[in-house]
């Protein structure tokens, strides 16, 4: 999710609400915990890393600067910043009245003790790398499970709360499949977990989901939005591309459990590896995801700089949490980094062969059997080639139009094999740095790849004059980054937890959130690299603990002391991503057609909503057969023009990297599930599952009930679901053109053995509880 400087004041000011009661109960200030934030937000863009805007020579986030400047350690009286940011004089107060961000009597106060205790400054704590912490001691450990609990209760211990009970075991197996495979449990799943009273039941469930072939498309789904993956170019025309096959990777390496090293380093530099491999080409494609253009007056040089600058902000993002954007044009105002460094890491990205104008050149990839013909192929061809070289020309004339019909056919039959967009390494461009960013200015400084010196330091492979991706790729999983592991499991969190530890999961920098349980997300980050990067561990570890299991229901006092459930008081309640809002739908109807991977898929989309693009001109066609009912993930991703009934539910448009997608609750949404195609095809075709269980309306109420949320209906919702399908019987009774019209939407055949007004009538039954928000809400 992008930031607004109004979130980061909420994120700030909703931290230190948290935060004044430890420091109030420590006494002690912590530079990074306390002091940092008020500095970020209030005195860094005057007096920060920014030399381009800061005033006075003065730095505040350097030590030695701002003790010979303006602090006197151990004497507030005595330091400069202090009076200034005491007096009663406006014209020498600090910050500025004009920057209307005036220090509130706390904040001050915390300055005073932070100069009073020797005023010491530390590295931002996402740049200091992962410590181990003694696990905490507790007084009532039998609410623990495993270690993560540990550390969750030693808090809520300290701030006077209590966790939730453990939730209901029907909501913790539609918690659990929701979370790791994006389906609703079956009815038969539900019956199964319910009768096991062995203690391990809540574990098999789990292994079983981290086994199940869905598990890999519901973590690509988070993925695709972090690699900004589209089957568009986005530019301009917004032209189709193949790379499904790259999607296709991701959902396969989160099945077999690939470890997260073999994972960074396939998708950087997978192509660099020696003798790389079909996949490993097929991953490095994540460098060839960005948005390109195929405009005929576009600027080559200006679309070549964009696409190194897009680059540098997608892998700062996606991996190590940074917001690097900025630094395009000028110092990094809050956080170490450099326009410098921003270039320096666009040289390692400069080997990638690509054109900058124009439809980027796919590569084929050659499997199994088509290897084999493309080898019969080249055998005639060496062949017919070596009996021309012994005939004359008159005789070679025949020879000569077999080897061209040979050829034909070759060329024919290649373009039947799949290709994707995979990276290609030639010889580097030269990078310069671009003052400001202008893409026309040649005057700037030419740099070689390096890494930023805030980081962990870069080691060259052996024998190179010149650092590469691979170099970079080792870089990044290398044991002293202090920023992957965590980047990654608090990013895992968020998925299971509704928010990770730092709320911010796209920012670790200084105006992102300071992580709500520290030492917990250092014991994660070190326990998912000792494990070699297990990804299915650490997730096991996640949802198998008791904070997980807790009720998403809170107490008053849980709401009024922990009101964003930052302590993890009670577990999240939140709606369905969209691609799941469908597959659980159709999953619900039977609809569902649970093939793995291929190429895009278009459900229903109204006619002419592709309308505006140009380029040529295009009209979606949906696809009838298998292809309308396959999951969410595999809709064709238009950036522009996103499938609307996803793009209502929040997904990505994928123009860049989206770690986190907003959650919006909109009219227009309760619109898409009554009226979309999907919705009314998959409604009509759980009426008929509905009709077929009983004769009696009570009883098919229970079963749609069953079928859809896996529990019985209470007395009110079978009264208020008979009166809607009695009222709506009478209608479709009086009215078969109507009922005529429900029936006929979508491609599934309707059910010609019941009677129309009945199923017409069931269908709306159906509309309204796939409409229900427990419908579609994980709790």
């Amino acid at each position: 999710m992008q930031l607004t400087c109004r979130h980061v004041l909420v994120l700030v000011s909703a931290f230190a609400f948290l935060t004044s009661r430890a420091v109030a109960q420590e006494g002690k200030i912590e530079f990074n915990r306390d002091v940092r934030p008020i500095l970020s937000n209030h005195c860094f863009v005057c007096h920060g890393p920014d030399n381009n805007l800061r005033k006075a020579k003065l730095r505040l986030d350097v030590e030695k600067d701002a003790h010979e400047a303006v602090i006197v350690p151990g004497k507030p009286a005595a330091s400069e910043m202090f009076k200034r940011i005491t007096t009663d004089d406006v014209f020498e107060r600090m910050p500025p009245e004009k920057h209307n961000k005036p220090l509130s009597k706390g904040q001050i106060e915390t300055l005073r003790k932070w100069i009073e205790q020797g005023a010491k400054y530390e590295k931002h704590w996402s740049l200091i790398p992962p410590k181990h912490h003694t696990i905490p001691a507790l007084k009532n450990a039998g609410w623990v499970r495993n270690d993560i609990d540990r550390f969750i209760l030693a808090r809520l211990d300290k701030e006077g709360l209590t966790p939730s009970p453990e939730a209901d075991r029907r909501t913790l197996i539609r918690r659990l499949s929701f979370d790791l495979i994006g389906l609703p449990p079956t009815p038969e799943e539900v019956d199964a977990f319910l009768a096991d009273k062995a203690p391990d039941a809540y574990e098999k469930v789990v292994d079983r989901l981290l086994a199940s072939k869905h598990f890999g498309e519901r973590m690509a789904v988070h993925w695709l939005d972090v690699v900004r993956y589209a089957d568009t170019a986005g530019y301009h025309s917004d032209n189709h591309r193949d790379v499904y096959m790259y999607r296709d990777w991701v959902i396969n390496a989160f099945n077999g459990n690939m470890r997260f090293r073999d994972f960074a380093i396939a998708q950087i530099a997978g192509d660099l590896l020696p003798g790389a491999t079909d996949e490993q080409k097929i991953a490095s494609g994540h460098n060839r995801l960005l948005q390109t253009t195929e405009e005929g007056g576009g600027q080559a040089k200006e679309y070549t700089a964009k696409y190194a600058a897009d680059r540098v902000r997608n892998f700062s993002t996606a991996w190590l949490g940074l917001t690097l954007g900025c630094t395009e044009c000028h110092d990094h105002k809050y956080d170490p980094f450099t326009t410098r460094e921003f270039y320096k890491l666009e040289a390692f990205f400069a080997d990638i062969q690509e054109v900058a104008i124009g439809r980027q050149p796919q590569t084929p990839i050659v499997r199994g059997a088509q290897a084999n013909q493309l080898k019969q192929f080249d055998d005639q061809i060496a062949a017919l080639q070596m009996e021309i070289a012994g005939l004359g020309k008159e005789q070679a004339k025949e020879v000569q139009q077999k080897l061209a019909a040979v050829q034909k056919q070759k060329s024919d039959y290649l373009k039947t094999v799949p290709s994707t967009l995979v990276s290609t390494a030639g010889a580097p461009r030269m990078v310069r740095i671009l003052k400001r960013g202008n893409w026309l200015d040649d005057s700037g400084e030419p740099v070689q790849p390096d890494v930023p010196a805030a980081l962990n330091a870069l080691a060259i492979s052996r024998g190179k004059k010149r650092a590469d991706r691979l170099d970079l790729a080792n870089w990044l999983v290398a044991a002293d980054n202090p920023l992957t592991a965590r980047v990654f499991v608090n990013r895992l969190w968020m998925l299971y937890f509704g928010q990770g530890i730092v709320k911010t999961a796209d920012d670790f920098g200084a105006l992102g959130q300071w992580p709500i349980h520290p030492e917990l997300l250092d014991w994660l980050a070190l326990d998912f690299r000792t494990s070699g990067g297990d990804i299915k561990q650490v997730i096991r570890q996640m949802v198998t603990s008791a904070a997980y299991r807790q009720s998403s229901k809170s107490t008053p006092e849980a709401r009024h002391r922990d009101p964003y459930n930052q302590l993890l008081s009670r577990q999240a309640r939140f709606r369905l991503d969209a691609e799941f809002v469908r597959d659980n739908a159709l999953a619900i109807s039977g609809l569902l057609v649970p093939k793995i991977g291929g190429p895009s898929v278009k459900p229903y989309q109204p006619a002419g909503y592709w309308r505006y693009l140009n380029f040529p001109t295009r009209e979606w066609a949906n696809d009838k057969g298998e292809n309308q009912y396959r999951r969410g993930l595999y809709t064709y991703w238009q950036r522009t023009f996103l499938q609307p009934s996803l793009l209502a539910f929040d997904a990505s448009t994928r123009e860049e990297c989206t770690v986190e997608r907003p959650r919006s609750n909109t009219p227009q949404q309760a619109l898409v599930l009554m009226n979309d195609p999907t919705y009314v095809e998959a409604s009509r075709v759980f009426a008929g599952r509905i009709v077929r269980s009983s004769k009696k309306t009570p009883d098919q109420i229970q079963t749609a009930y069953r079928l859809a949320l896996q529990r019985p209906a209470t007395s009110e919702e079978v009264a208020i679901l008979t009166t809607l399908y009695e009222r709506h019987r009478g209608h479709y009774e009086s009215d078969p053109k109507e009922a005529q019209a429900v029936l006929g939407v979508g491609f599934a055949p309707a059910a010609k053995d019941l009677a129309p007004a009945e199923l017409a009538a069931w269908t709306s039954v159906a509309r309204a509880i796939l409409n229900l928000h427990e419908t579609i809400t994980r709790n």
